[in-house]
């Protein structure tokens, strides 16, 4: 999830800057949804399970591009910095321009065209060209701030002074390869005894030929000691491989998460502490990459939407005023976790006593954070400090009409009692 925030160290602002605020990130999730970076996401995560590398590049325009580990190099310093990358990709001829077919050699016209996309840092920003048969493409070079750079090199976990990231697979291939082995020993016994063979006593009275032609119900004379049925008596053994391949499922099951294999079913009652503990302890197993994709993928992507929607002019420009924050584990869950934990603020604050809550709890910037959280829009709906505050004035004149009507009201007797005359005697 992205959360715009202002700067702290920025002293600029205004009163209207949270509902801005909101509309960056509707903008930016509205951006998400149109180019459908939500697929290309999806599948360099898949990458980084398996192969524990994946590349993303985010043009000016469209959609993010992925490439597979076998699609780009990388160079990283000890504390994991990335340095340079380079993209290799396979263009056919049809789609190149007349500069970039003269680069190429006149026997292999015909055939895909190998380029080269090379990033590197120089001079603190990001550079660029693209390279055919060692030949740099005319118009191809282009720099980027080193904060907002085109390209996202992922990585599953970090491995110190290594260029690479190491995948989630990896840390279970001895339990994938036993898996695959038994999967694959099982099949091929289960095919195995899946095929039925008769053999018949060649000394016998049964008729092998009436008896293969004969349908349900008949009768064929014969000796049913003549004929019987070639059986493995494998079923021990292939009942421990598949007790042991259902073992080691159920391990890698808890391992990748899976929802069948989160041991919660198959009771009555399942207490909301259990599903909260089970929670945590996913956040905890996955706290590290949380880490790392908030750093190297959530971050660059949020910064880079917000950069090409300021240049097309689709939200205003910030100026250095805004911050992305990137929220993970259970607080992504959207603004919703804040209005939650909003509410849980005042529960305990009323527990406290019910007055506690007007003394302690400013109710307008309450009431504004939870539309915020709630994602409405608040133009006339909720009132300003302004309006609230001429109410308040007229409710006091009217309160101090009301008390001088009242004393009027009372003082008039006793003026008419004192303007009265006096029974002399």
């Amino acid at each position: 999830m992205l959360k715009a925030q202002r700067d702290p160290n920025n002293p600029k602002g205004s009163d209207d800057a949270d509902k801005e605020l909101v509309e960056i990130e509707d903008a930016v999730m509205a951006e998400v949804e149109r180019s459908g970076m939500r697929s290309a996401i999806h599948e360099a995560l898949k990458h980084l399970i398996v192969a524990g590398n994946a590349m993303l590049y985010l043009p000016s325009n469209g959609g993010v591009r992925v490439y597979s580990l076998d699609k780009y190099v990388v160079m990283r310093d000890d504390s994991g910095t990335l340095l340079e990358a380079v993209i290799k990709e396979s263009v056919s001829p049809a789609v190149l321009d007349d500069e970039m077919l003269a680069l190429i050699s006149t026997d292999k016209a015909e055939d895909n065209v190998t380029v080269y996309t090379k990033f590197y840092q120089d001079g603190g920003r990001w550079h660029t060209y693209q390279d055919i048969e060692g030949n740099i493409v005319p118009g191809s070079e282009g720099s980027w701030p080193l904060s907002s750079p085109p390209l996202i090199a992922l990585r599953w976990n970090q491995v110190d002074a290594e260029d690479y990231g190491r995948g989630f697979c990896e840390q279970h291939l001895g339990d994938l390869s036993s898996l695959e082995s038994l999967s694959a020993n099982i099949l091929a016994a289960s095919a195995m005894a899946s095929k039925i063979v008769y053999v018949v006593n060649p000394n016998g009275i049964t008729d092998v030929d009436a008896l293969a032609k004969a349908e349900s119900g008949h009768f064929v004379a014969g000796n049913a000691a003549d004929v019987s049925v070639i059986q493995q008596d494998k079923a021990l053994d292939l009942s421990i491989a598949a007790q042991t391949a259902s073992q080691i499922e159920q391990r890698l099951g808890q391992s990748f998460m899976l929802f069948d294999a989160i041991n919660l079913e198959g009771r009555d009652r399942v207490t909301r502490r259990e599903v909260e503990l089970q929670q945590q302890n996913m956040e905890q197993n996955l706290g590290g990459v949380f880490t790392l994709l908030a750093r190297e993928l959530q971050d660059p992507l949020a910064r880079g939407l917000i950069s090409r929607l300021e240049k097309n002019g689709e939200i205003t420009k910030t100026n250095g005023m805004v911050m992305p924050t990137v929220v993970t584990g259970t607080a992504a869950f959207g603004r919703q976790y804040d209005l939650r934990n909003m509410e849980t603020l005042m529960q305990l604050i009323g527990a406290l006593g019910a007055d506690k809550i007007d003394t302690y709890v400013n109710i307008s910037e309450f009431v504004d954070r939870a539309v915020t959280a709630l994602g409405i829009k608040s133009d006339k709906l909720i009132k300003s400090g302004e309006q609230l505050q001429q109410e308040q004035q007229a409710q006091q004149q009217q309160v101090q009409q009301q008390q001088l009507a009242s004393i009027a009201q009372s003082a008039a007797p006793q003026a008419v009692k004192q303007l009265a005359p006096q029974e002399v005697t």
